[in-house]
């Protein structure tokens, strides 16, 4: 793979702050950021556009991200999708019905800061 070729990723976050940020830390000349503000539109977008990686909220309007997921693995191409798990929850249960659907990995946001996820994504896109 080309280290020059544009890589996609999915934001599937419905707070507007937390958007932004990570649209700013992210968004590169080898790195497109697509936008979802709900789990329908993320699985929606996730369908068409194919990213290379979707980060994920879980806690969202019309359709959480664990059913988000759930219903993504039923794609033939979303099956194998790359995600990164963002939440607030820090409730057990969700995080373990998320790693079922083989999550690439998952930050409790308290826990992180920017810059650590903008990292965490090259690094997954890049290596």
């Amino acid at each position: 793979m080309k280290q020059n070729q544009k890589k996609k990723v999915l934001v599937v976050e419905d707070e507007q702050p937390l958007q932004s940020a990570l649209f700013e830390v992210l968004h590169s000349d080898n790195i497109q950021v697509i936008q979802a503000f709900n789990g329908e539109e993320g699985l929606e977008k996730a369908k068409k556009e194919h990213p290379d990686l979707i980060l994920l909220d879980i806690i969202m309007p019309k359709l959480g991200g664990v059913k988000m997921l759930q219903e993504l693995r039923k794609d033939a191409w979303g099956k194998n999708a790359q995600v990164i798990i963002l939440t607030n929850l820090n409730v057990k249960e969700k995080v373990v019905e998320a790693a079922q659907e083989n999550v690439y990995d998952f930050f409790i946001k308290s826990d992180w800061d920017i810059e650590e996820i903008g990292e965490k994504v090259k690094d997954k896109l890049f290596s």
